[in-house]
């Protein structure tokens, strides 16, 4: 999948209030999970000496794919294409 589709496919999926005209909510959103990866590699610096499992790997993996998913929205509500965003 392009990052465009992805972008598409994430709009769908879109239920906060005001789509099309609202960037607050996907931007809180970003932050909030945005957070949830830096707390989890934080807690492997402190808890593991730095070394990552293959389950707290996936538990970053799927954080990232939240992360993702807000920067699509946040992205559309911004009037741009994820492809260009990325690109810039």
């Amino acid at each position: 999948m392009d990052l465009n589709a992805y972008q598409a496919a994430a709009r769908k999926t879109s239920v906060y209030l005001d789509v099309g005209c609202n960037p607050i909510y996907p931007t809180l959103g970003l932050s909030g999970v945005a957070g949830e990866v830096a707390d989890k590699v934080k807690k492997v610096i402190r808890d593991r000496d730095g070394v990552f499992d293959a389950q707290t790997r996936e538990a970053i993996k799927f954080e990232l794919g939240d992360v993702l998913w807000y920067v699509a929205p946040l992205s559309s509500e911004l009037g741009y294409d994820l492809a260009e965003a990325a690109a810039a």
